[in-house]
């Protein structure tokens, strides 16, 4: 039976928190995952601790944090790729990562080879 949007969406969510607890040792509060054309968005809500907000009260603080936590994601991209290709069975092409140190928010982007949404 094929699976349904919903359910694949569903999946990456899954599996980008339970990779944020191992490899990062802690998650996020809320994930969301939306596939569109030939890009899957994942949004991930309260990422930052406490002690990383305060930190970011200042620039250098900011620009500190966000290539720290860059840098954390960037070390578990093969990982995270093979989720997409095992999920989807999509090849990703690119991926694109940046979070907001005011709403401790992350966006993900993986960018595909196909237009994946094209097949539900």
């Amino acid at each position: 039976m094929k699976k349904s949007k919903g359910s694949i969406e569903a999946e990456i969510s899954k599996s980008i928190t339970q990779w944020e607890k191992d490899f990062l040792g802690r998650g996020s509060i809320s994930v969301k995952t939306d596939i569109f054309r030939d890009m899957i968005f994942v949004t991930l809500q309260g990422i930052l601790t406490p002690a990383e907000y305060e930190v970011c009260r200042t620039k250098e603080g900011i620009l500190s944090i966000k290539k720290i936590r860059s840098e954390m994601v960037e070390l578990g991209i093969v990982e995270l790729n093979n989720f997409i290709l095992n999920i989807t069975g999509q090849e990703v092409k690119s991926f694109y990562t940046d979070l907001s140190t005011r709403t401790g928010e992350r966006v993900m982007v993986f960018k595909l080879f196909n237009d994946y949404e094209k097949s539900f």
